[in-house]
C-alpha cells in the first residue's frame, strides 16, 4: 500500500534534526527510524506554532520549550497512553543527545531527564472468567468464520496478536504420530517456538487454511489474507472481538491479549510447569510470565492444603541419614554432594543469566574438587 508522503514541515531547526535522525538512525529499521522521525515533526509542529521565535539550537530551552511540549502530549485528545507518551520522551531525548554531541552544546543532552519519564502502569493479570471465556467461544464455534477462527487459534495457543498475524501458511508441523505443534515466527521479543496443539487446534488451522485459499488475494506464504500492511490485519482482529462482544452482552473492554492470559493461567492450573510455560509463551524472563498468570484464592488454597498435607521439597529426603566421612575425605563428599545438588537445581531452570552463573559456579567446584583430590595423593 503506498502512502502519501507528508509535507516537510517548514521550521529553521528542521535540517538540523534531519541531519540528527540520519546520524542517530543509520543502523535501526525502518519502522524506528519512522517513529523518530514523526517525533521530531510533532516537535518542530509544536516549536512553530508556540515558540515561533525559535530558530536555533542555541535558544532552545527546557523551560518552557520541552516541558511545554510535554505538557502539550498529556494534554492531547484523544489522549495518548502512557507507553506511547514514554515512547515520544525516549525517540526526543535521544536525538537531543546526538544533537548535543553533533554541535558541542552539551547542555541539549539534559534537556529530558530520567524524572521526566513516567513508569508503565503495573497492570494486573486478566485473564477471561471462566463465564466469558465459555461464552466467547462458544459464539466462535457457532460463527465458524475467517475472525471468530483467528480468535480461537489464539485462546488456544497463546499466541500475540501480533504473531498470529504471521503465521505462515505452512505452520502446524507434524511431531510425531497424532501429535502436532504449531511453529510460531520470530515475534515481538525476536525469538521463535513450536506450541504442541490437539486436534481441535488442527481444524482451526486447517480451516484458516480453506478460508485462504478462498481468498482472492494473491498467495503471499501467511495464514491470514492481508490486503494492506499487517497492522491492518491487526486492527480487524481488534474490532471483530470488540464487535462480537457487543452482540452477545460482553464488556466491549475486552482484548485479544485477554485470551493470551487465560490460556496462560489455564496451562499453569492444568499442571503445566513454570519453565515449560515460558517456552509456550516465548518469554525470556520468569517475571514476564509471572504477570500473564492469575493465580486466584482458590488456588492459593488449594496449594496451601496440598503442601500441608504432602510436603514437598526440591532434595527428596533419603529414608537412611547421611553421613561424611572425617578428614579431607569428608571434604571431598561434600564438595561432591554440593555439586550433585547444585546440578539438579539448575536443570530445572530455563535457559538465561541465572543458569549461566550456576554453570560456571559448578566449574568452579569441579576445579575445587580436583585440587583437593591432589592434597589426598601421597
Amino acid at each position: 500500500m503506498n502512502h502519501a508522503r507528508r509535507p516537510p514541515v517548514q521550521h529553521p531547526l528542521a535540517p538540523v534534526f534531519e541531519h540528527a535522525v540520519d546520524s542517530f538512525c543509520a543502523s535501526l529499521n525502518p519502522d524506528t527510524t519512522r517513529h523518530y522521525r514523526g517525533t521530531v515533526r510533532n516537535f518542530l509542529l509544536y516549536l512553530a506554532k508556540d515558540h515561533p521565535d525559535v530558530n536555533s539550537l542555541v535558544s532552545l530551552r527546557r523551560d518552557p520549550h520541552i516541558l511545554g511540549w510535554m505538557a502539550r502530549l498529556r494534554s492531547q485528545q484523544p489522549p495518548l497512553v502512557t507507553a506511547s507518551y514514554i515512547n515520544r520522551l525516549l525517540a526526543l531525548r535521544c536525538i537531543l543527545t546526538e544533537l548535543a554531541w553533533m554541535n558541542q552544546l552539551p547542555e541539549l543532552a539534559h534537556f529530558i531527564r530520567s524524572d521526566d519519564i513516567p513508569r508503565l502502569p503495573q497492570r494486573l493479570p486478566r485473564p477471561l472468567t471462566p463465564e466469558q471465556d465459555q461464552q466467547l467461544q462458544q459464539e466462535f464455534v457457532h460463527r465458524n468464520d475467517l475472525g471468530s477462527n483467528a480468535l480461537l487459534l489464539i485462546r488456544h495457543t497463546g499466541v500475540r496478536i501480533g504473531e498470529c498475524a504471521d503465521l505462515s501458511f505452512d505452520c502446524l508441523r507434524g511431531t510425531g504420530p497424532n501429535q502436532w505443534a504449531v511453529h510460531v515466527p520470530l515475534g515481538k521479543l525476536k525469538t521463535e517456538r513450536l506450541v504442541p496443539v490437539d486436534t481441535f487446534v488442527r481444524d482451526l488451522v486447517q480451516r484458516l487454511r480453506f478460508f485462504r485459499s478462498l481468498d482472492p488475494l494473491p498467495q503471499d506464504g501467511f495464514l491470514l489474507a492481508r490486503s494492506h500492511r499487517k497492522e491492518a490485519l491487526v486492527r480487524q482482529l481488534r474490532e471483530y472481538l470488540h464487535q462480537v462482544c457487543q452482540d452477545v452482552g460482553l464488556s466491549t473492554r475486552i482484548v485479544p491479549h485477554q485470551l493470551r492470559h487465560t490460556y496462560a493461567t489455564e496451562m499453569l492450573r492444568a499442571g503445566v510447569g513454570f519453565p515449560a510455560l515460558m517456552k509456550l509463551l516465548g518469554h525470556t524472563d520468569p517475571e514476564m510470565t509471572m504477570r500473564y498468570v492469575e493465580v486466584a484464592l482458590t488456588d492459593l488454597q488449594r496449594e496451601f492444603q496440598l503442601a500441608r498435607s504432602k510436603p514437598r521439597h526440591l532434595i527428596p529426603q533419603s529414608k537412611t541419614p547421611i553421613t561424611f566421612r572425617t578428614g579431607l575425605t569428608g571434604v571431598l563428599d561434600s564438595i561432591i554432594a554440593a555439586q550433585h545438588v547444585l546440578e539438579i537445581f539448575r536443570r530445572t531452570l530455563p535457559d538465561g543469566d541465572v543458569r549461566k552463573h550456576l554453570d560456571r559456579l559448578s566449574n568452579r567446584l569441579t576445579k575445587i574438587l580436583a585440587e583437593a583430590r591432589k592434597l589426598a595423593t601421597p
